[in-house]
């Protein structure tokens, strides 16, 4: 398999079109998903699709697979392009924060409770609250089912803050429905 991985990234290096088609093919959707997360609007993130496959082509050269494999370093770079172009295209965005919704009283730890279609709306509810990188660690953990290890590779960190990371937003979405019921 890692033989067939790397004569694949060969042929993506030399510029072969049909490697390059299978790439976009292959792993397009898993990037548009993770672009959409975070990119709100369709045509943006269609934008932002495809300056990661062209990032990604350009840059195929420093691909090591014994760092991540093709998709992770993919979704890296989708991050860290949807991240950007949220930043740099849509600098008006306030999101609010647990000081803005008044939450530092609050009890820290959530109630088990039925899974309901409220709570679902209200959870959804609560992560559009959030600012895109924290929704980013949620979707790859929850959503995407990615290891703590190759969400900190995603995101240029290390496994052990992105657990802390995402305890803190877990904290945090619940504050925010908690809020509501207060």
């Amino acid at each position: 398999m890692e033989q067939e991985t790397d004569l694949f990234i060969g042929l993506l290096q030399k510029g072969d079109r049909a490697a390059c088609q299978q790439l976009v093919g292959d792993y397009g959707p898993a990037v548009f998903q993770m672009v959409r997360r975070i990119v709100e609007r369709q045509e943006d993130a269609e934008e932002v699709w495809q300056d990661v496959f062209v990032k990604a082509l350009q840059g195929i050269g420093g691909y090591d697979s014994r760092k991540a494999s093709l998709s992770t370093w993919l979704c890296r770079i989708a991050y860290h392009e949807s991240l950007n172009f949220v930043r740099i295209r849509r600098p008006d965005i306030v999101y609010l924060d647990e000081h803005d919704l008044g939450l530092n009283g609050l009890d820290d730890t959530p109630e088990e409770s039925a899974n309901d279609s409220r709570i679902v709306q209200e959870l959804e509810e609560a992560l559009e609250m959030l600012p895109p990188h924290e929704q980013a660690v949620i979707t790859m953990f929850y959503y995407d089912n990615m290891s703590l290890a190759d969400m900190a590779y995603v995101m240029g960190s290390n496994p052990s803050t992105v657990g802390s990371q995402l305890c803190r937003i877990r904290k945090k979405l619940y504050r925010i429905i908690k809020s509501k019921h207060a």
